[in-house]
C-alpha cells in the first residue's frame, strides 16, 4: 500500500508541506508506504491540448511531470497539497492536473484513493476542492477526504490544531479506504 503525496505549492518548508506531511505521517502510522513529492523547484508546463497523448497515451511535454507519473501510477492513493491562490488551486496544482489528461484514456488511476489538503487565509477553499474533487471523479477514483487549515505565514498552519487533527484523520482514511479497495480488488 503506497500513497504518494503531492506538494503543489511553490513555497518549500510552507504551510501546505508541513500539513500534507502531516497527513502523510499519520498514514505511514496506520501501514502505509509513503513518498513526498514537492513542485517547489520543479518546472512542469501546463496541458498544450494537442492530443497527441490520444495515440500513445503518453505526454510528449518533456519536463519534470514525467517523474511524477510512474510515481501515480504506482501508488494506490494519492494525497494532494495546495495552498489557495486566487481562490483556487496553484497554477501548478491545475497543470499537474490537465497534464494527467493523457492517463484518463486507460483508466489507470481508477479505484485510487484520493485525498487533499488546503491551506487557506480566509476563502477560496471550496473551490479548490472543487477542482480536485472533479479530478477525482473523472478519473474514477475513491475520494477520502479534505483536510483544511489555515495559515499564511510559514509555520503558522502549526497553530490551527483542528487543522492539523483533520490532516491525520485524512492519513489515516485514506489507509482505510485502500486497504478497503485492495480486499476488493483480491475477490474480483
Amino acid at each position: 500500500m503506497k500513497i504518494l503525496g503531492i506538494c503543489c505549492s511553490p513555497r518549500p518548508g510552507g504551510n501546505t508541506e508541513i500539513l500534507l506531511k502531516e497527513a502523510l505521517d499519520s498514514a505511514e502510522k496506520a501501514g502505509a508506504e509513503v513518498e513526498f513529492e514537492t513542485i517547489a523547484g520543479k518546472k512542469i508546463q501546463g496541458c498544450e491540448g494537442c492530443d497527441a497523448c490520444a495515440k500513445t497515451n503518453l505526454c510528449k511535454i518533456n519536463d519534470d511531470m514525467q517523474i511524477l507519473y510512474p510515481k501515480l501510477l504506482n501508488a494506490n492513493g494519492i494525497i494532494f497539497g495546495s495552498p489557495i491562490y486566487a481562490w483556487s488551486v496553484t497554477s501548478q496544482a491545475k497543470a499537474i492536473i490537465d497534464r494527467t489528461f493523457c492517463l484518463k484514456r486507460g483508466r489507470v488511476l481508477r479505484d485510487k484513493v484520493g485525498g487533499v489538503v488546503l491551506v487557506t487565509k480566509r476563502v477560496g477553499h471550496v473551490a479548490a476542492f472543487n477542482v480536485f474533487s472533479g479530478f477525482f471523479t473523472a478519473n474514477r477514483m475513491i475520494l477520502s477526504g479534505c483536510a483544511m487549515a489555515f495559515g499564511f505565514e510559514k509555520g503558522e498552519v502549526r497553530n490551527d490544531t483542528q487543522g492539523m487533527a483533520e490532516a491525520r484523520s485524512l492519513g489515516r482514511a485514506v489507509v482505510k479506504y485502500m486497504k478497503v479497495q485492495i480486499g476488493l480488488n483480491q475477490n474480483r
